[in-house]
């Protein structure tokens, strides 16, 4: 009888772990997210086919098509939050700069102007400066808040593209903001040969001088207005700057992991000076380079 209860036990107790396995297994599979063979936690995002290219954003401002055009670029969104400090996300703070800024540009008309996203939605990298190619834009502006592991590091701060970063911090950041296209270790945004090649052509000069123009006319704008990280201009090696015939600067506007920075960046009278800096800088820019063809065209007219 005892031998008996034994066999039983000894059988049972695998049974019983095979069958908790098996039902561990089904219950698994049902959750979102999991697929055959694979019970890791996996966050799983719905990408458009390579080959579909996704809907051009609305453009609002006057209809007139011969108005200078600025493609505003809220960084990170969707399941991409960027960086955060307690409630406060970068995906949301650089949304609220963005609209601040759109509005102001649009309640002084003369300029149109649209957003690579106006909702809480993720876009690769490579799509937002492609957007404003493809809108045969003027000026590209990504909206950024950054965040640091050194104590006390605060205040805004403007990148232009650059190969090589202009300092180590710099290069560490264009590597954090790089790789928001990683997802589940695949990374969405790998730049050709091609591309590399365009940006280093002599024919880019001129938008990568305008760059740097209208970084630096953001500083001037920013100076006393809101705190700054640095006076001069960045450079990094940022992939959403990689649209090599549009003017186009990446503006840091304070540190998240700053306990001041966050709350100013996150209030609307912060983020209001923030965006009336920016449109300032932006309308500065416009104007010059509108004068700047005016004067060429009448070279070209007056003769040699």
């Amino acid at each position: 009888m005892l031998r008996g209860i034994r066999l039983v036990l000894f059988l049972a107790v695998p049974l019983a772990i095979l069958a908790g396995t098996l039902a561990y297994r089904a219950r698994v599979a049902d959750w979102p997210g999991a697929s055959d063979g694979a019970y890791d936690y996996v966050v799983r995002v719905e990408l458009p086919p390579a080959e579909r290219v996704i809907d051009l954003p609305q453009v609002q401002g006057p209809q007139d098509a011969g108005r200078p055009l600025v493609v505003i670029d809220p960084g990170h969104g969707g399941f991409d939050p960027g960086a955060g400090q307690g409630a406060v996300k970068e995906k949301e703070v650089t949304l609220a700069i963005a609209r601040a800024l759109r509005d102001q540009l649009l309640e002084a008309g003369g300029i149109r102007v649209a957003m690579t996203r106006e909702d809480d939605r993720f876009i690769a990298l490579a799509e937002r400066p492609n957007i404003a190619r493809r809108l045969g834009a003027d000026v590209f502006v990504s909206i950024h808040a950054d965040s640091a592991d050194a104590e006390g590091a605060r205040g805004a701060s403007v990148y232009v593209l650059s190969q090589s970063g202009s300092s180590q911090a710099a290069s560490r950041f264009a590597a954090r903001e790089n790789g928001a296209d990683t997802v589940n270790g695949v990374n969405l945004s790998e730049t050709s040969d091609t591309v590399g090649a365009i940006l280093l052509d002599l024919s880019q000069r001129e938008a990568q001088a305008g760059s740097a123009e209208l970084a630096g006319l953001v500083l001037r704008e920013a100076a006393g207005r809101i705190p700054l990280r640095r006076e001069g201009i960045e450079s990094a090696g940022l992939a959403v700057l990689k649209a090599p015939d549009v003017p186009s600067i990446l503006f840091e506007t304070g540190y998240i992991s700053n306990p001041q920075d966050a709350a100013y960046i996150s209030s609307v009278e912060g983020r209001e000076t923030i965006a009336s800096a920016a449109a300032a800088a932006i309308r500065a820019f416009l104007v010059r380079r509108t004068l700047a063809e005016a004067g060429a065209g009448l070279r070209a007219t007056d003769g040699p």
